[in-house]
């Protein structure tokens, strides 16, 4: 097994930007659609564990459209194989209680309608 092959690395680093911009503008259709559809699939949030595709897609319909934004401070790519890979990242939010500070990665899985993330996990670190 080849792991970070630089073409399937190339394929995820520029497949993550568009879920980035979905994810800081809200944009549920986009989000769902990265996301595996099988009965499997899960997002441990900050504050929220989702199971299954109906679950993570009410998450996205009712979360707040404000304050979305983030500046990703470190963003790691490690693939294995040819059809599956990591992309982990920190990132920094700046809301009106100061900065936050967070983590999140993703397992992405070349299914035959494309990369789909199949786990995916976001925690805080700390503010200030």
């Amino acid at each position: 097994m080849t792991i970070n092959d630089p073409e399937v690395v190339a394929e995820l680093a520029e497949l993550y930007p568009r879920y980035e911009a979905a994810l800081v503008t809200n944009d549920v259709d986009t989000l769902v659609e990265m996301f595996w559809d099988g009965a499997q699939v899960m997002r441990f949030g900050a504050a929220e564990n989702l199971y299954g595709p109906d679950e993570l897609e009410a998450f996205r319909k009712a979360r707040p459209t404000a304050g979305l934004a983030r500046t990703v401070t470190r963003l790691d790519i490690v693939t294995f194989g040819r059809d599956l890979g990591s992309v982990t990242l920190e990132f920094e939010r700046t809301t009106a209680g100061g900065l936050v500070r967070g983590r999140q990665s993703q397992v992405w899985v070349r299914m035959a309608e494309g990369w789909r993330i199949v786990q995916a996990h976001v925690s805080l670190l700390s503010k200030g």
